[in-house]
């Protein structure tokens, strides 16, 4: 099969249809877990909410205080990848249904404790901590699950929906949450979101049209060390995170920090706060409307720098000019921004993974995301128990605008044009299924001219990375001693399932792309060799019989 690299001549394509932001809600499977979502959001929201005003009223440290966004995000750099791996090969339903499960039992024991006024900071972090766990398992398989329920084309819009219904609950669940703690108490704030969990639970219960896709079975820790290997692999989606990341530390320090602003500065009680939070929700539903023109207009990274700088201007302003209507004026702007970052970034993610990766490679998203959230939330909270909240959030403002002009000379890396369908390979299949489980050897020689040699060895750059990505565990070239011009690729697979794998899940347009062009280099068609591992019996080790005593003394 011959590929046409991006980069070939050719006449221009038409320009393909734009789809509205908002057309996946028409697909009935989508809708209805986007509005399940939603409802279980928005009591996620209030609990949050809840957690941190008990706290507050407790006369709990800043730090404390912080530490209930790192209970909540902790548990995703512990279980987010194991989850993602179960995400990829289970039944994503179930997975859902029993994370649904698990935190709802979290919350109902939580809410009877709270009623019986037998709750404390360290039982409440616990909890919290619990419900992250839970939260480490859903989160890849929910977002992996909407690929399944709309159509490709789609997929962005889709993921950018997802995305900003978290931030749409921040519209609603935080000031609902601060009107049912000022009249009813924390208690019933932390009822509400056992009730939420209650909906998405049912929801998933009754949903029966769901058929999971068909996946090639991997071992568990197999399926891991592909995913990991991918990442590392992966120059464009390591890139993307590690911006994501530089952003998050700083950006934290809204979330974590803006309790105490509204108590210490503001001087505002929990219904106060609810509106703050509100006012950020309120941004971030503006961005439904707002972002995708901004981005057909700028692009990828310039809506992310753009998003950035004004994001890190609301910090600032929070805090310079501390009254309530600039506030909640500011945190609009400042939700519209937050959303810029996030659901750009997660769609840009969402659509470059290959499919046989996506879940795994979210769950290192979520890694990314609630790793520095949970750092964020951390230093921050303790900078500020040091040097205040209200340095440590200007400070936090100025970093945050300075990393969005540095996506001026440091661009998040364009992925369009890179082909992510995948293209099954030839593999021979006369073979004992015994070897299954037997490590491989691939050989490909290359015949390549003199005058070529350094084009090829270009070439040969991508194939290692595309081998890597692939299923590769080790990668090697060589050139052959006595035959000027051959060229000699080795590489070795953990299983020869894996290689099969390889070659028939795993190889996106752009890695065939890669292949052909190092394949076009050679005069002579290159064809791989396959050499299974034979085990060798070891001997125990034999004493030295020959040797003579030692002399006595």
């Amino acid at each position: 099969m011959s590929h046409t690299p991006d980069s070939a001549p050719g006449s221009p394509a038409a320009p393909p249809p734009r789809i509205s932001s908002l057309a996946p809600f028409a697909v009935p499977a989508f809708r209805m877990l986007w509005i399940a979502g939603l409802v279980s959001n928005i009591g996620s929201w209030m609990q949050s909410v809840g957690a941190q005003w008990f706290l507050v009223e407790a006369d709990a440290s800043p730090v404390i205080v912080a530490l209930v966004q790192t209970a909540s995000a902790a548990p995703v750099l512990l279980f987010a990848i194991p989850g993602g791996v179960m995400g990829e090969f289970l039944n994503r339903r179930r997975v859902l249904i029993g994370a649904q499960s698990l935190q709802l039992a979290a919350v109902g024991a939580l809410t009877v404790l709270t009623f019986a006024g037998e709750t404390t900071p360290v039982l409440l972090l616990t909890l919290t901590f619990l419900l992250g766990i839970a939260s480490a398992a859903q989160l890849p398989a929910y977002q992996a699950i909407v690929p399944d329920v709309v159509p490709p084309k789609m997929i962005r819009q889709a993921a950018s929906l997802s995305s900003i219904n978290v931030n749409v609950a921040r519209a609603i669940g935080p000031a609902a949450a601060g009107l049912i703690v000022s009249s009813f108490g924390v208690g019933a704030v932390f009822l509400v979101n056992a009730l939420s969990f209650v909906v998405f639970l049912a929801t998933l219960l009754l949903w029966r049209g769901y058929r999971p896709p068909a996946v090639r079975p991997e071992p568990f820790f197999d399926a891991t060390r592909a995913g990991l290997r991918y990442l590392q692999h992966s120059d464009i989606v390591r890139a993307i995170f590690l911006r994501l990341a530089v952003f998050l530390v700083p950006a934290n320090a809204l979330w974590a920090l803006l309790p105490v602003i509204a108590d210490d500065e503001l001087n505002i009680g929990a219904d106060g706060y609810g509106l703050l939070l509100g006012a950020l929700g309120v941004g971030a539903v503006a961005g439904i409307f707002v972002l995708p023109p901004t981005q057909r207009r700028l692009g990828v990274n310039g809506l992310v720098s753009l998003s950035a700088i004004v994001y890190g201007a609301g910090l600032a302003a929070l805090v310079l000019f501390p009254s309530l209507p600039i506030a909640l004026a500011v945190l609009v702007l400042t939700g519209l921004a937050w959303i810029g970052v996030i659901a750009t970034v997660n769609a840009t993610v969402q659509a470059f993974l290959p499919t046989w990766v996506r879940t795994r490679g979210l769950s290192l998203y979520q890694v990314v995301l609630y790793g520095g959230t949970a750092f964020g939330a951390a230093i921050t909270g303790a900078l500020a128990n040091i040097f205040g909240a209200t340095l440590v959030m200007w400070v936090s403002g100025a970093a945050i605008v300075l990393i969005g002009l540095s996506l001026v000379i440091w661009p998040i890396p364009s992925t369009k044009g890179i082909g992510r369908a995948i293209v099954p390979m030839g593999d021979p299949k006369d073979r004992d299924p015994q070897d299954d489980d037997r490590p491989l050897l691939v050989l490909v020689q290359y015949t390549v001219a003199e005058d070529r040699r350094a084009e090829f060895l270009d070439a040969m750059s991508l194939v290692e990375q595309s081998r890597y990505r692939t299923g590769a565990r080790t990668w090697r070239l060589y050139a052959h001693q006595t035959q000027p011009g051959v060229l000699i690729e080795a590489f070795t697979v953990g299983t020869w399932r894996e290689h099969e794998s390889a070659t028939q899940d795993r190889v996106t347009e752009y890695d065939a792309q890669v292949l052909d062009k190092a394949k076009g280099l050679s005069t002579v068609t290159p064809s791989p060799q396959y050499l299974l591992d034979v085990p060798v019996h070891k001997h125990p080790t034999r004493p030295f019989t020959d040797v003579p005593p030692p002399e006595p003394r």
